[in-house]
């Protein structure tokens, strides 16, 4: 499929589930969930409210059916049912009438940006309010105001997805994202579509090296259940990324593991340096999203987080403005490349031997070495071909000697393969 439909077909995707109420806990996460099993074939499991987890418990699971303001006329002011965002995700069930002055405590707006309905949360903390744009809050008038707020707090769950994809061994790469933001397009739904599209590319290949698992989780509690339910088997873990915000226009983004030089950590800037567009790299912070969680330090797992604008870098994070008009296709589809490209270092990282050590072998007899030619591609891989025969001594990888020669990975791997064809190399023990 070309990468324009590609794109278009990701952000198709988005927009079936961008309308749905998502929190922590609760049916808006069963529903997206079910969406994305429909797509590729995850499994869906719960935990129940009050599980120790860690440092945590399992909160009470959420659900909401309607909630809205009115005024003295019977005119509904502030509804839920315009946009999700206007209800403090986890309020409480309210029904009652309020003074404007009552009501403004509860009320969230941001001065700074007067036309956006800003997107607040009350998770461990039983309370309620409203969103709304600063400019309506200004218009509010003395009045007395009916409030109203369906929603149930109850003993539930707590609802994850995750997909595993056997390898040829057990080592894993672990892709995360989170799938608990309401009607919020680059932070939450970008990194949701874009693991579906990378889970139903790698679910079509044959002879995968490494073993993949998806996880769609709630963020931080959601990763720290995981964690806690998972802790023997981490150790499994190789590589991984947190996919959040990777549908903007911006450039790409690699935050750095806590290990700071882990494979991925190279493979990722590789990929970005390769791909001749701006890119920025970040160390680790101990903020941000569940690259957090993964990086803490009894666990300290090889997870970055490759992304486009960073959370909180970005005028619409966390507003009604991070809609469908500000994620692009291109942006998404960019995004899901160089995760692929990743990949494909991943999987093809491996150490190879010189067989012919002692000075450099005789190219041309074995019709590796373009004797009349001269475009610039056949020197790009005849040069390739010097790089990997010269360190190629068992301690070197293919992503080793493509960082040190600057050549892409690519020329490097395809060097590689025709050396291996001809009898000059041999895959090194140290793999």
């Amino acid at each position: 499929m070309p990468e324009k439909d590609l794109g278009k077909e990701m952000y198709d995707f988005m927009h079936e589930l961008y309308p749905i109420c998502r929190s922590i806990t609760g049916n808006g996460v069963r529903q997206t969930l079910k969406i994305i099993k429909s797509h590729i074939p995850i499994e869906i499991s719960e935990v129940s409210s009050g599980t120790k987890v860690f440092d945590w418990t399992i909160p009470k699971e959420w659900d909401v059916s309607s909630a809205y303001i009115k005024n003295s006329k019977g005119e509904k002011i502030v509804d839920f049912k315009n946009s999700n965002l206007h209800l403090l995700n986890y309020s409480i069930p309210v029904k009652k009438k309020v003074s404007l002055a009552e009501l403004r405590t509860h009320l969230h707006s941001l001065p700074d940006q007067p036309d956006v309905i800003p997107y607040l949360t009350s998770y461990y903390k039983e309370d309620w309010g409203f969103c709304i744009t600063h400019r309506k809050y200004l218009e509010l008038k003395e009045d007395t105001y009916e409030v109203f707020i369906d929603s149930k707090l109850s003993s539930g769950s707590m609802t994850y997805g995750e997909l595993y994809i056997k390898g040829k061994t057990a080592e894993e790469v672990l892709f995360s994202c989170y799938v608990c933001h309401p009607s919020l397009c680059n932070d939450n739904l970008s990194g949701v579509v874009l693991l579906v599209f990378l889970a139903k590319s790698l679910l079509k290949k044959k002879n995968l090296k490494y073993s993949y698992r998806f996880i769609f989780i709630p963020e931080t509690i959601g990763a720290i259940a995981w964690l806690s339910i998972n802790e023997k088997n981490v150790g499994k873990i190789k590589h991984g990324l947190v996919a959040t915000c990777v549908g903007d226009p911006g450039c790409s983004t690699y935050k750095k593991t806590r290990q700071a030089n882990a494979i991925i950590d190279q493979a990722v800037v590789k990929v970005l340096i390769d791909s001749g567009k701006p890119y920025k790299i970040l160390d680790f912070f101990p903020s941000g999203s569940d690259e957090r969680q993964f990086c803490s330090p009894g666990f300290n797992l090889p997870i970055g987080s490759l992304m486009r604008t960073p959370y909180g870098n970005f005028p619409e994070y966390h507003t009604s403005a991070d809609d469908l008009n500000f994620v692009k296709p291109d942006a998404l589809m960019d995004s899901l490349s160089k995760y692929l490209q990743t990949v494909y270092i991943l999987e093809n990282n491996l150490k190879y031997v010189n067989r012919n050590p002692k000075c450099e072998p005789q190219l041309g007899k074995r019709g590796l070495y373009n004797l009349i030619g001269g475009s610039k591609r056949s020197k790009i891989s005849q040069t390739a071909m010097l790089w990997v025969l010269n360190f190629s001594d068992g301690s070197n990888s293919l992503l080793d000697i493509s960082v040190r020669s600057n050549i892409d990975f690519p020329s490097i791997k395809d060097a590689a393969d025709d050396l291996y064809k001809s009898g000059l190399l041999k895959v090194s023990s140290s793999n």
